[in-house]
Formats: structure tokens, sequence, C-alpha cells
């Protein structure tokens, strides 16, 4: 069954749908975390275990990238998926071409704004005398690409959304192979070390953004671009920021979140202890990576039905996403508890790091088979429109209970209590989410009531 005509959405069977679009996104956002696990095993091994600590250091810098990235990417898909539902195919090009002037704009000026004061934002993201080097050689070039890297993922989420999956997940599949051809030419044999890193995932990119700039450029596509491509419309901006303001919110606060995390370890375990938050936070992304590789397959088929206003689809589409997510951070508890050691020995053969990381890993991750609910749940709501909630939903896990458990927790059990308030918070983030997704069902069971 082809996936390039937008109202086979509201049609073909659900299973297969989701399938068909979920697999791909999964892949792409699989083959993405993936990258950043090798990544670091590249620098580990190939620049030093200080090096995994100091790409720590840029957790936060690199939460507040990708926050300006989906404050576009996120509201652009979204709509654009909700208008092809309406029939409303003009619509749906302003969406495309608002959003393609959106990223320019915030690469710019966020971009701009962060090299002019990076090294002060790197020492307050915890960064000490010996990681603020490495943090600052990654960073310098990951800001410089921004322009590149947010056309590349807003546009791809937008082909996606718009009934091009596959091609989507091509768009990863293509930036991912060359990162990882050119990312050890540059670490391993022209010695750039950490920056070299860098420079292969920003030229990576612009591979490719080519390829979906071309994808728009086509007029056989079914949206593209038209004159004037570069008109803004403020309500076609307000809907995007109103819709993209859950996940930008979300990683603005994961941004906060990883300072208190960072300043936390290096007070009681020092560097090494943030290179093992780093080394936990790539293993445990791969999962929620995957997560949310099933939620962009979601986003379309639930945007354009609730505009289509089939509703039973909607929350069948919706119970397949929980059953899915709930199946794949399972296994991501099983295998990290069952084999955290030899996880942790592929990122260095450090072996204070190494233990650090095991210890932090297994009480990390308790409560994961959780989070793969509280993700769906929450892209669920903003698929829908209903961004009030999607943003609450977003900031529960992290300011309602991560950050009282990270000021609280390491004061009576030091490094512990940093993991500790990982997995507590893990739990009752998903607890509210289901409370909320219930107290919705509720509402549009009651007679008098519809899901909109």
């Amino acid at each position: 069954m082809p996936t390039n005509n937008p109202t086979l959405l509201g049609r073909a069977p659900l299973g297969k749908l989701l399938t068909q679009y979920s697999i791909p996104a999964i892949i792409g956002m699989t083959l993405t975390s993936l990258y950043n696990i090798i990544d670091s095993i590249f620098i580990g091994h190939g620049v030093g275990a200080m090096a995994i600590s100091g790409l720590a250091i840029t957790f936060p810098f690199m939460n507040l990238v990708t926050a300006f990235g989906v404050l576009v990417s996120a509201g652009g898909s979204t709509i654009s998926s909700i208008r092809l539902g309406q029939r409303d195919t003009e619509s749906a090009t302003k969406v495309l071409n608002n959003t393609l002037m959106l990223c320019l704009i915030n690469a710019v000026l966020f971009g701009g704004i962060s090299l002019l004061f990076m090294d002060q934002i790197l020492v307050f993201f915890g960064a000490s005398e010996h990681t603020l080097p490495y943090a600052r050689d990654f960073m310098k070039v990951i800001l410089l690409g921004t322009p590149i890297s947010y056309t590349m993922i807003a546009l791809n989420n937008v082909m996606r959304a718009t009934g091009y999956p596959k091609k989507a997940m091509l768009t990863s599949m293509v930036t991912i192979v060359c990162n990882v051809i050119l990312a050890p030419i540059f670490i391993f044999k022209l010695h750039w070390g950490i920056e070299g890193a860098a420079l292969a995932t920003v030229i990576s990119q612009f591979i490719g953004m080519c390829w979906v700039v071309n994808h728009f450029r086509n007029s056989k596509s079914y949206i593209h671009f038209k004159a004037p491509v570069w008109k803004l419309e403020l309500s076609i901006i307000k809907n995007i920021f109103s819709i993209g303001m859950a996940p930008f919110l979300m990683n603005v606060c994961a941004c906060v979140i990883v300072i208190f995390i960072n300043n936390s370890l290096q007070h009681y375990g020092g560097d090494l202890a943030i290179g093992a938050y780093g080394i936990i936070n790539r293993l445990s992304t791969l999962y929620v990576m995957i997560v949310i590789g099933l939620t962009m397959g979601m986003q379309p088929i639930i945007g354009y039905n609730f505009g289509a206003l089939k509703f039973d689809r909607v929350k069948k589409t919706l119970k397949l996403g929980l059953i899915t997510a709930t199946t794949i951070t399972t296994s991501g508890f099983i295998i990290c508890e069952v084999f955290p050691h030899a996880i942790a020995s592929l990122f260095t053969s450090e072996a204070v790091l190494i233990d650090m990381s095991v210890d932090g890993l297994r009480i990390a991750i308790a409560m994961f088979p959780f989070i793969g609910i509280q993700i769906v749940i929450t892209n669920f709501f903003q698929s829908i429109g209903k961004a009030k909630v999607s943003v609450f939903l977003s900031l529960s896990r992290q300011l309602l209970f991560l950050l009282p458990g990270l000021i609280l927790f390491p004061r009576y059990w030091n490094i512990t209590g940093v993991w500790l308030s990982m997995s507590v918070s893990d739990f009752f983030a998903s607890m509210t989410a289901i409370a909320m997704l219930y107290y919705l069902i509720r509402k549009i069971q009651a007679p008098e009531n519809s899901l909109d």
C-alpha cells in the first residue's frame, strides 16, 4: 500500500498504517541514537575518558539547541497533517513555507547569541578546567551548524507528516551512514578530536538537508514550496509555536535539570561522575528515541483523523501506541539491568568510570517500563492540538518530580540520590499522564461531549 497519499490515513487499517508510518520513523530515530552511542564510543576510546565528561557537559546546551528546533518542527509537522486531514492543501503549503523561515531565524538568533557567551554558559552548566576545552570544541561546531540541522530536522518531520515516511527514514539513514564514515576518519586518522566528531555531524546533516529541500522543491510532492516562500503569516506562526511549545519547554526544562545533575555529580563525584551520566544518558536515550519514533509515526495518523472527526480511529491508534511503547521500554529495562557492566565497558576502559556507570544505570532505569506510556500520552495530546495539557505533562516529570528529587535526595544519598531521583520521577510522571488520559476518556465518553 503506498504511503504518499495522505487520504489513506483516514481509511487504511490502523495496524498496518501505524506500522508503515512508525517503522521508518523508529528506524530513523534508532539510527540517530545508535550513532550518538557510537560517537561517544569513538570519543571515549579515541580522545579519552575526560572527553566523555566534556561531552556530557554539553548535554544542557544540546537540549537548548533541540528546544529551539522542535519549537518549529513539532508545530509545523502537526499542523500540516491536520490541514491535510481538513483537505486544505493551500494552508499546509503555507505552513511548510513558514516552517522553513522560522528554522533559519531561530538558528541565526540562538546560534549567534550562544557563540558569544559560550564559555560562560558551559561553566554554568558544570564544566571544570579539565572538561571545558572538550565542551567548547564540540559546541562551537554544533552552533555554527544550527541553520543546517534545524532546516533538515524540521523539513524531514513535515515530509513524514505529509505522507512520505520512507523518504523521511532515508534522510536519517543517509545522515547516519555519512556520520559513521566521517567520525572515525576525523577522530582517529586526522586527529581532530571531539571537534572532528561535531564536524562529522554537521557535514552529514548538510547532506540530509539537501535531500529534504530537494523533496519540497519538487512540484510532484504532495505539498511543496510555492512563492512567496519568504512570507511569514502571524496566524501560522502562532499555531506553530502553540503546538511546538510543549516539546520546547520540555527541552528547556531538560536543560535546567541536566544543569542540576551535572553540578550535583561534580560536587559528589567529580568529572568522572558526569561522564557516568553521559553514558547512562546515551543508553536511556536510545529507548526513548525509539518510542519518540513511534509517536512520530502516530502523529500524522492521529492528527489527520482528528481533523477528519474520526475519533474511533484516534483512540485505537493511541491504544496500539501505548502497548508498543511499553514493550519497547520494558525491553530496555531488562537489557540494561542484566548487562550493565558489558554495556558500560563499550564506552571506556577506565575502571572507575565503568563502576560508576553500572551503579547509576541500575538505579536510574528502575522505573523505565513506565516511561513509554508518559511519552505516548504527552505526544497524543500534542497531536490533537491540546497544547496546554501536553505542556503540563511535558513539564511534570522534570519540574514537579525530578527537580525536587535532585534537590532533596543527594543530601541523604550523595550520588545514589541523583540516580534515584530519575527513577522516582519516571514513575510519578507516568501516573500523572495516565490520570490525565483517563480524565479525557471519561469526558469524551459522556453523551454531550466529543474529543474536540
